[in-house]
């Protein structure tokens, strides 16, 4: 009798271990995947600021060239 509860603890305790496993890929996935869905929000964000920064830079020669 010692033995089959030994046995049936352990799958027990393996079976569980398993599962745990399982589930903490599954959570990394998914936060893989928020975070390249945030790093490419961030990355458009930048992108539209750099370009606005430049048209104004642009904006501001044209109004000294002008001015001279």
């Amino acid at each position: 009798m010692e033995w089959v509860q030994f046995v049936i603890f352990f799958l027990g305790v393996f079976g569980l271990f398993i599962w745990n496993r399982t589930e903490s890929r599954t959570d990394a996935r998914h936060m893989d995947n928020k975070l390249e869905a945030q790093r490419n929000l961030i990355l458009s964000v930048h992108k539209e600021t750099y370009d606005l920064m430049k048209d104004f830079h642009e904006r501001l020669l044209e109004i000294e060239k002008s001015r001279k």
